[in-house]
């Protein structure tokens, strides 16, 4: 055979590998691309039942459109909602935590009473990785009446749990299955009750919801673990415990709280990226408030307060959610009654500069939540029965509506779970 002959025939064999190749690769796409990614999951908490004359205040109570947790798959390009299911329940499981390894849900059940005991209970949910539906583990008390807030430890061994009628906080175990134990801690709160009329209030304002007793509305741990924090908007304070996380109980940091203004009413709060500042919202006063968070130590210092909402502003607000976005940039503060997302700038020593704010396409904004990639926000207009999606400026902050909605009987939180990433 010449040079030439084998310089063809080997030529023709590359040739021809090369094509069938390049069909395997084409077909492997094909299938790659025929088979549906794994879906991106919403889960709506809302409250899910009547008013009862039985409950101290009305203010934040709707009448109960909401049928339980609702499920929605997320169009991870446009932020589009599909409705993907319901667990139903009766109970207003209004707010919703998800464990870090997205096979566990957790809902506090805001009711204020469980047979002859004034107290709420709190669910646990396993999660079906191909599809996101739920299945109920256990049923617990929540160690006070009407939990309104849970969150769960970085060990992913403790659920914490708010209890805004009774006053409260406890600590849940998380046991090997995920089900919930009965309380290692109860903590009730205690101390002077604030004034009806916020010292930090708009002009004109009559806002009033929680200043007849102690109200705890908020519980969560710090990034390292070792300390936990808790507001009581009835007594304008924030309280810090030491955590065991051998034995699951909360022993008072020293000093135990910071005041906030009298009337003002401590709501929510989240820590900067850097775990160095910290952001509380105010219902009451329409405030955001900057502390310096001392890790080492668990102690707050108050560095500055300015209004959640626009300049000249007068009349009636009522806060709510806080949200500090994942780069550290900006500030989201809610407002109820305005209706609105105010955005605030993060100075390079964590001090807030308004930017604006945005209309949230519905009435009395709850909480909102970013997507996983922050992409998108996410508002429960609680009392418009819907949730609102905002594309984000990562540049600006701004927030600019998709004309995307959900519909959800009245919507409480909203929370995430990227089936890919189900371990």
């Amino acid at each position: 055979m010449t040079q030439l002959n084998r310089s063809r025939r080997s030529f023709l064999k590359s040739s021809i590998l090369m094509a069938s190749g390049s069909a395997l690769a084409a077909g492997l796409r094909q299938a790659q691309a025929a088979e549906p990614a794994s879906p991106l999951m919403a889960y709506v908490g809302t409250f899910s039942s009547p008013l009862r004359d039985t409950l101290p205040t009305q203010v934040d109570l709707p009448p109960g459109n909401g049928k339980g947790i609702h499920l929605f798959k997320i169009d991870r390009e446009t932020g589009a909602t599909t409705p993907a299911g319901l667990y139903e329940l009766e109970t207003s499981p209004s707010c919703l935590a998800v464990n870090a390894a997205g096979t566990r849900i957790y809902s506090a059940n805001e009711t204020d009473r469980v047979g002859e005991s004034k107290e709420g209970t709190v669910s646990a949910f396993s999660v079906n990785r191909a599809d996101g539906q739920l299945t109920l583990l256990n049923t617990v008390r929540s160690g006070g009446a009407g939990p309104t807030y849970v969150s769960i430890h970085p060990s992913g061994r403790y659920l914490f749990v708010a209890n805004y009628f009774g006053g409260s906080v406890s600590v849940l175990p998380i046991l090997g299955d995920g089900r919930l134990g009965d309380a290692t801690d109860v903590k009730l709160d205690a101390g002077m009750i604030g004034p009806t009329k916020a010292k930090n209030a708009p002009p004109g304002s009559f806002a009033f919801s929680g200043h007849d007793r102690t109200h705890a509305h908020m519980i969560e741990s710090d990034p390292s673990g070792r300390f936990v924090l808790h507001v009581d908007l009835g007594t304008d304070q924030i309280h810090v415990w030491k955590f065991d996380g051998q034995k699951g109980k909360l022993t008072p940091n020293d000093p135990p709280a910071i005041s906030l203004p009298p009337g003002d009413g401590p709501r929510h709060f989240h820590f900067h990226p850097n775990e160095r500042w910290f952001y509380s919202i105010q219902e009451e006063g329409s405030t955001v408030a900057l502390f310096d968070y001392d890790g080492t130590t668990g102690r707050l210092t108050h560095r500055q307060t300015l209004s959640s909402l626009p300049p000249g502003f007068a009349g009636s607000n009522f806060c709510s959610e806080i949200l500090v976005s994942a780069d550290g940039k900006y500030v989201y503060a809610g407002n109820r009654l305005h209706d609105s997302i105010g955005i605030f700038s993060v100075g390079t020593n964590g001090e807030l500069a308004y930017v604006g704010e945005e209309w949230t396409r519905g009435n009395y904004p709850r909480s909102f939540n970013f997507d996983p990639t922050g992409q998108f926000l996410y508002c429960c207009n609680q009392r418009g029965d819907n949730v609102a999606v905002f594309q984000v400026n990562h540049q600006t902050g701004s927030l600019k509506f998709t004309g995307h909605y959900a519909a959800v009987g009245n919507p409480s939180i909203i929370v995430f779970l990227d089936l890919a990433k189900v371990k």
